[in-house]
């Protein structure tokens, strides 16, 4: 298997639970944090610069209803705006219950000059890809809608990326619901979560509990036309949180529970290619591996280092939070 080695140390006063990354318009590494293990820390955005140096990027807009803003997928527009998900319903607290946001930051080169929400009330809004001048999201669950089987709903959400202020239902009735899904294993009831766009315009997911990536296929007018299961090994991949595609199209998958790492070929096999013990991260172990990007011919990961449960090799969140690296020459 390959070694991961430590890529970053965060500031032990600004972040304790890194989470989704994208690639701005020069190349910088940009990092989201939620910061859910410490929620006097506030949710903001951390930026690596081609060297690898590092900086706290932006302070995120609260919701003043909660005094909270937690972000986790990310992701660029056409216009290089900055958008984001805001899913404070993820602390799984009375208070901020489908408090789910998401967040348009109006960038100015690299100043926030204005902040527009597109979506409001989702339940658990966790990864994002845009695409075609639209923004998908994975809501990992949906409880407000029942399956006959009795197991956990989970969906994706997709919007424009010019909408404003749509108050969702999380039910069916929501129309940016483009597809569903069921989550079998009753271990893990923890659905949508990955979410990428492979080369020929198929949308992948991640179905966490199930450690199943699904295709999704459309018609010419961009509707679902499939929904089906494209790869799954559970001796290889347990759980599928952030996914990315590289240049090869091979997918990589933060395997969380596992504190692993698997990629998937063009085929659909898959096979764990890094996996660490329980650990503090601070040599560069993948210490409950979020989510992975490429970037400069490496998988970047970032640590999430907070949930445990006997499904789960993390047994206790640690300082600093970090983030792994893996080579791919």
């Amino acid at each position: 298997m390959l070694q991961s080695t430590l890529f970053a140390c965060l500031p032990e006063d600004l972040a304790c639970t890194p989470d989704g990354m994208a690639i701005d318009h020069e190349g910088r590494l940009i990092l989201a944090c939620p910061n859910f293990a410490d929620t006097s820390m506030p949710g903001c955005i951390f930026r690596f610069d081609k060297d690898g140096k590092m900086e706290k990027w932006i302070d995120l807009p609260i919701m003043e209803e909660t005094g909270l803003v937690c972000p986790m997928g990310i992701a660029f527009g056409p216009e290089w705006d900055l958008y984001v998900i805001d899913n404070q319903s993820w602390l799984d607290r009375p208070e901020v219950k489908d408090k789910g946001r998401i967040l348009r930051l109006h960038l100015f080169g690299d100043e926030v000059v204005h902040v527009t929400t597109i979506a409001t009330g989702m339940e658990h809004p966790n990864g994002m890809r845009i695409h075609n001048n639209q923004v998908y999201i994975t809501q990992s669950t949906l409880t407000r809608v029942t399956d006959p089987s009795g197991k956990l709903v989970s969906c994706v959400y997709r919007f424009n990326l010019d909408d404003e202020n749509i108050a969702v239902t999380n039910t069916l009735a929501d129309k940016q619901i483009i597809t569903t899904f069921v989550t079998i294993n009753p271990e893990c009831q923890y659905g949508a979560d990955g979410i990428e766009f492979d080369f020929n315009g198929d949308l992948l997911v991640g179905n966490f509990g199930d450690g199943a990536v699904h295709r999704i296929t459309f018609n010419a007018d961009g509707e679902v036309a499939g929904n089906v299961v494209w790869a799954q090994n559970t001796k290889e991949l347990q759980s599928t949180d952030g996914m990315i595609m590289d240049g090869n199209r091979n997918l990589y998958i933060a395997d969380f529970c596992a504190n692993a790492i698997a990629k998937v070929t063009t085929d659909g096999t898959v096979t764990r290619i890094a996996q660490s013990p329980d650990s503090d991260g601070l040599h560069g172990e993948l210490d409950q591996p979020g989510e992975p990007i490429v970037w400069q011919n490496r998988i970047i990961v970032s640590c999430f280092d907070l949930v445990t449960g006997p499904d789960k090799v993390n047994t206790k969140h640690e300082m600093p939070a970090t983030l792994a690296a893996i080579s791919l020459e």
